[in-house]
């Protein structure tokens, strides 16, 4: 299989990653045919899949939005997987162009394509690092000096947590990510469920497992709730991504009480 130009030299094209999967079930064309393999195997076993992709599309934008409401001026997107249409850097700058965004990705892949897009741009960068390694993940955000976590800080961690096995203490990542954020700061978390649809959540986080090898986390409502740990909730709380603070009937790409993923903000005071 020949190697795209935008493929950096080492990456694996014969396993699937979870960002090139998201950015098949986007439409995006930054994935290797493993990856839409394995995203189509997915689909077949849940049609609306893609739906649910959008609809975590949806929630960040209006997450993003919301903080850049509350005077946020600096975002760090860990997990941001790779850059489609709707970027948190193009929502950031069309309200604030000032502001600061830094993406923070475990696939080499993701980073290399935003270095990419982002050339030429003083307030915006990607960095390659693992959010199980929370320390050296921080310690490489303030090399960069793009963000000052003095100050508060619109902290993204959208359809990545479901990625982070029990073993590696998700609850104990985010605590450690909010320790280090300035009080006024902002969380958002995005993750797959298995509250509302428990069959679908199964055969997905089977074929994850045993075919994909990804290993996605489904997780109950109680348990991503405790991921908010130390955070004030926001109003209307943990709940489904298509309502969450939904701004117009476009939003609604899941119906209400069939979405596979649940969403929050909360904020560090």
């Amino acid at each position: 299989m020949d190697r795209p130009a935008w493929a950096p030299d080492g990456v694996d094209m014969q396993q699937p990653s979870p960002a090139r999967m998201y950015d098949a079930l986007l439409g995006g064309s930054h994935n290797f045919a493993v990856d839409r393999k394995a995203a189509e195997a997915a689909i077949s076993m849940v049609p609306d899949l893609p739906r649910l992709a959008l609809s975590n599309r949806a929630f960040l934008r209006r997450a993003v939005r919301f903080m850049l409401d509350a005077g946020i001026r600096q975002f760090l997107d860990i997990g941001s997987g790779i850059p489609t249409a709707g970027n948190v850097h193009e929502i950031v700058h069309e309200i604030a162009p000032a502001a600061r965004v830094l993406y923070v990705d475990i696939d080499p892949v993701a980073v290399a394509h935003s270095r990419t897009i982002l050339l030429g741009r003083e307030r915006a960068g990607a960095i390659e690092a693992d959010l199980r390694e929370s320390g050296e993940l921080l310690d490489a955000v303030r090399a960069t000096g793009l963000i000052d976590l003095d100050e508060p800080v619109g902290l993204l961690l959208i359809a990545v947590l479901h990625l982070v096995a029990d073993a590696d203490d998700p609850v104990g990542k985010v605590a450690a990510l909010r320790e280090a954020v300035a009080p006024g700061s902002f969380v958002a978390i995005s993750h797959l469920t298995s509250e509302l649809r428990p069959e679908d959540a199964g055969k997905l986080g089977t074929h994850s497992a045993k075919e994909s090898r990804v290993g996605i986390q489904f997780r109950p409502k109680d348990a991503i709730v405790e991921l908010f740990q130390g955070w004030d909730v926001i109003t209307p709380g943990v709940v489904e991504l298509p309502l969450w603070r939904p701004e117009s009937d476009r939003d609604q790409h899941e119906q209400p009480g069939r979405s596979l993923g649940l969403a929050g903000v909360g904020r560090r005071d």
